[in-house]
């Protein structure tokens, strides 16, 4: 009877399992054309390794002796409130850095409806994209200064009234793992190892291991004060709100042959709760005591709208929302397995896969008696699986909204973003 029982508990885990594989392939995939094809190309690259009524606070102002770049001496940092609603684009360190290209998107969010802009603070090869002024994060020396001039970008997007978003990519860091080895995720057959995702191998088997993308144990408290820094450095320089993105456990690779030397035996979504709660209560306090403090964001799954479990990576929608501000589930139709909520083909099917996703998320949260509006997706703005027209991406737009919610960004790593679909400002 027993085995009975468990048979198609086992069939709906490894559905799952498969779903979630399968997706995680199509990202990789689709970021390894454009990280390593498309991305060099526009940036001429080799790689190394309504606007708001927003009102400022109080400023923050950092001694000139700190500040690490001469253009910024005399810039008085201040911060945005959050407007809403929100209406974001991903914007890559590497453009931020490049005067043309940078001018370009903030004039997209200057002729349209977009208000902000998500930038990156550390994205998956472990730098930080300016120079730090933190005597610990100096000493680390995880800093590769792309962009010279932070505050001063920083304050002309302040003074358009954009609200400016920082980008943490959290426990996928080749930077650390391999400068704090004990620290990373490591190999079960060779405990000295680390541990390589799909995407780190095909990185090897092109010669290019320096490519990379070496994962950290999500519960190493060393690295979770690092990132806390890391974040306080970033509201610091002028970052409104910071948003976490990687954070949770790998998924795709030898999952057989896989060691966590900090949290092997635990369960995984008690770490990843555990780690949220810590950047709850760095950023806003135990109690929310903490003011003026940065708002603060976490990037999920997509399917972690709809399922209950952890998917094997340790996310939970609930407690998530819980501990950030906002929540900001990558609900890419191209993301989603064949057949995921009955569509054979989720990419050509935008308003469909988007709308049933937000949905079931925003009641999750009314029947924790959360705010629905913590809820800001990631909308899809690339070719992936079907060739996304302005209407497609639309049609996300309104996917959102019919579910009840106000606020989106829009995410292209190639940062070429369809403004068509936008309504003017």
């Amino acid at each position: 009877m027993q085995a009975q029982i468990m048979n198609p508990v086992k069939k709906i885990f490894k559905k799952k399992s498969t779903k979630l594989a399968i997706s995680i392939s199509l990202g990789c995939l689709f970021s390894i054309v454009l990280f390593f094809l498309i991305i060099p190309k526009i940036y001429g690259l080799k790689y190394v390794a309504v606007k708001p009524i927003a009102t400022p606070t109080t400023p923050v102002i950092i001694p000139d002796s700190l500040i690490s770049n001469t253009l910024d001496a005399n810039i008085v940092v201040t911060h945005l409130a959050t407007p809403k609603p929100v209406k974001a684009i991903y914007m890559t360190s590497w453009v931020a850095g490049d005067l043309s290209f940078k001018n370009k998107l903030i004039k997209s969010i200057d002729d349209t409806e977009l208000n902000s802009v998500i930038v990156d603070v550390k994205d998956t090869t472990g730098k930080i994209s300016f120079a730090v002024n933190d005597p610990n994060l100096k000493k680390i020396n995880s800093a590769e200064n792309r962009i010279k001039d932070v505050r001063s970008f920083i304050d002309q997007l302040h003074k358009k009234n954009i609200y400016v978003i920082g980008r943490i990519a959290v426990f996928q860091d080749p930077f650390w793992a391999k400068k704090f080895p004990s620290d990373a995720v490591k190999t079960l057959s060779n405990k000295s190892a680390l541990w390589q995702d799909n995407k780190c191998k095909r990185a090897i088997r092109r010669g290019h291991e320096k490519d990379c993308t070496y994962w950290i144990d999500s519960g190493s408290k060393d690295y979770w004060n690092y990132i806390a820094e890391v974040g306080d450095e970033a509201y610091a320089l002028g970052f409104d709100e910071l948003n976490f993105d990687y954070i949770r456990f790998p998924a795709d690779g030898n999952m057989k042959d896989i060691y966590f030397p900090v949290s092997e035996g635990k369960v995984k979504s008690d770490v990843m709760t555990s780690f949220t709660k810590f950047l709850h209560d760095h950023f806003a306090g135990v109690n929310d005591e903490k003011t003026p403090r940065p708002k603060i964001s976490a990037d999920i799954f997509g399917l972690v709208t709809t399922e209950i479990d952890d998917l094997g990576i340790g996310q939970l929608l609930i407690p998530y929302a819980t501990n950030f501000d906002y929540i900001m589930p990558m609900v890419y139709p191209s993301h989603f397995a064949p057949d995921t909520y009955g569509y054979k083909n989720p990419a050509i099917k935008p308003y469909e896969v988007v709308n049933f996703a937000i949905k079931k998320a925003v009641l999750r949260l009314k029947n924790a008696n959360l705010d629905p509006y913590k809820l800001r997706p990631w909308l899809q703005d690339f070719n992936l699986g079907a060739i996304y027209t302005p209407e497609m991406v639309r049609d996300q737009i309104k996917a959102t909204y019919d579910a009840g919610l106000d606020s989106w960004a829009l995410w292209d790593p190639a940062n070429t973003y369809t403004t068509n679909a936008l309504l003017s400002s």
